[in-house]
């Protein structure tokens, strides 16, 4: 199906558009609020917001599309769900993803920068060198979502928002935290694996780190003021009792 006709289609009442292929489709000013893409195969479309209007996908239903290497700059996805969806080397600058549901997804090498997934649930996702650093613009904001249980290895979350952020059970190996990322106000990294992460400079007041794993972490000026480290590994083997 060409976009053009799935515009019409959407503005004459049609919803589900469930496993379409839509490849390379354009669909930049778009408004498809609550629509079903489910298991559609939108790789390397172009979703970003438009000068004169915006993609709107909030409230879609995203499970299981193939979104890999797909533009989405400013585009609007709070609430949609994109369970076990494809977002390899996504590029999600600016969006919104407040409360979206993106639980066991792939999002390797996808880009976040300056983007607001405040209360978006990414358990268990597979988030292996996503980008979180901030815009130019913005910071990102990660502030109460759900990684728990996510892969964030060699993720890069330098200057993010993770304040209230639960990371429980999720992997941070050689991720990088550096440059006054937040993860303070009680953010959960209870049994995180942060082994070789670079935490210099990160602010960790008050985050739990119980049996956290920083064997090899860089805590150069890490404030860790009543940080939970009980069980933890430090950087040097040694166990915080």
């Amino acid at each position: 199906m060409e976009s053009d006709e799935l515009i019409r289609q959407y503005a004459a009442g049609e919803r589900d558009f469930s496993q379409l292929n839509l490849s390379r489709a354009s669909l930049r000013e778009a408004n498809l609020l609550n629509i079903n893409l489910s298991e559609a195969n939108l790789s390397y479309s172009d979703l970003r917001e438009a000068r004169l209007g915006q993609a709107k996908l909030a409230g879609a239903t995203l499970i299981g599309t193939n979104l890999s290497e797909t533009i989405l700059w400013g585009s609007d996805l709070s609430y949609a769900n994109l369970s076990q969806a494809q977002l390899r080397e996504a590029d999600l600058m600016g969006a919104k993803l407040i409360h979206a549901q993106i639980t066991d997804a792939k999002l390797i090498k996808a880009c976040f920068s300056g983007a607001n997934l405040t209360e978006a649930n990414l358990s268990r996702s597979l988030l292996f060198e996503a980008d979180f650093r901030p815009s130019s613009e913005q910071q990102t904001d990660l502030q109460l979502a759900d990684f728990s249980g996510a892969d964030l290895s060699y993720a890069h979350l330098s200057g993010a928002l993770l304040c209230g952020a639960n990371l429980e059970g999720a992997k941070l190996c050689r991720a990088t935290l550096e440059f006054r990322s937040d993860l303070s106000y009680e953010t959960n990294l209870t049994d995180a694996n942060l082994e070789g992460a670079d935490l210099s400079y990160a602010n960790l007041q008050g985050a739990n780190l119980a049996r956290a794993n920083l064997r090899g972490a860089d805590l150069t000026r890490t404030i860790l003021q009543d940080a939970k480290l009980q069980g933890a590994i430090m950087p040097d083997g040694s166990i915080h009792d």
